[in-house]
C-alpha cells in the first residue's frame, strides 16, 4: 500500500473520530508507522505486519482515545492551575504510559497533544530504545522513554495510561504510588471488563467507561477511567 493510500486512510479515520490532525501531525503519524514497520522486522514490536492493519489496529485504535484524553488533560490543567495559581505550571501535564511496548498509545498521544509530557515505560529495553528513536526522528520533545519497571519510577503523573497491559487491579496496584493527587487512570480495553471492575481494590473508583468505535475495526473497544476515591483502603 502506498504512502498516499495510507495518508487517505489516516485522514478518513481521523475525520470519523472527530480528531483534527494538521499536516505536520499527519506526517508524524505516517513516519511513526514506517518506523514501526522497519523496527518490527528486528525487534518484534507487534504481531501485526500489514501496514493497513497497523494503521487501523494500532494508530486509529489509539487515535480513538484522543478526544477523551484531551478532556482529561484540560481537567488536569485546571486542577494544576488551582493549586499553583500560574498558567505556566498548568501548561504541561505529566502523563505516564505503562507497559508502552512500541509506544502505543504514548506516541500517538504525544503527537496529538503537545501539552502532554508523555513518559513511556516498559521493562523491555529494546522497545524503549525504539520509542526514544521515534521521539528524536519525529521531533517530539514531549515524548520520553524509560527502560524500567513502573514500581521503580520516581515522581507522580496526572494521567496514567495503559493499553492491553494488565488486569485493572494489577494496573492500579502497580501505579498507585505514581498517581498525582486528583490524577486519573486511563485503561484502554477491548470488551467491557465487568469482572475486572468488580475485582478492583477499595479506594479505586470507576467514574466513566468510554465506549469507542474504531474505524475499520469490528471488535469492541472501551476506556475505563478511574481515580482514587475517599473510601478507606
Amino acid at each position: 500500500m502506498s504512502v498516499e493510500q495510507l495518508q487517505r486512510s489516516l485522514q478518513a479515520g481521523a475525520d470519523a473520530l472527530g480528531v483534527l490532525l494538521d499536516a505536520r501531525q499527519q506526517r508524524q503519524m505516517l513516519q511513526y508507522l514506517q518506523l514501526l514497520q522497519k523496527w518490527n522486522q528486528v525487534y518484534n514490536l507487534t504481531a501485526v505486519r500489514n501496514p493497513q492493519e497497523m494503521l487501523h489496529l494500532h494508530l486509529l485504535d489509539c487515535l480513538a482515545a484522543v478526544p477523551g484524553f484531551l478532556q482529561a488533560l484540560r481537567e488536569q490543567q485546571v486542577w494544576i492551575q488551582t493549586q499553583t495559581q500560574t498558567q505556566a505550571d498548568a501548561a504541561f501535564v505529566p502523563v505516564l504510559d505503562v507497559g508502552a511496548g512500541g509506544g502505543l498509545p504514548g506516541v500517538v498521544l504525544a503527537i496529538c497533544c503537545p501539552q502532554a509530557q508523555v513518559q513511556c515505560v516498559d521493562a523491555v529495553a529494546k522497545k524503549m530504545a525504539f520509542v526514544q528513536q521515534v521521539a528524536g526522528a519525529l521531533g517530539l520533545p514531549n515524548l520520553k522513554a524509560r527502560h524500567a519497571r513502573v514500581e521503580a519510577l520516581p515522581g507522580q503523573y496526572s494521567i496514567i495510561a495503559s493499553r492491553a497491559f494488565a488486569s485493572l487491579s494489577d494496573f492500579v496496584a502497580l501505579t498507585r504510588e505514581r498517581l498525582a493527587p486528583a490524577g486519573v487512570w486511563m485503561a484502554m480495553k477491548g470488551k467491557y471488563p465487568q469482572e475486572e471492575i468488580d475485582a478492583l481494590p477499595p479506594g479505586v473508583q470507576v467514574f466513566h467507561v468510554e465506549h469507542l468505535q474504531v474505524p475499520g475495526v469490528a471488535a469492541e473497544r472501551c476506556i475505563v477511567w478511574m481515580r482514587q476515591s475517599d473510601e478507606v483502603v
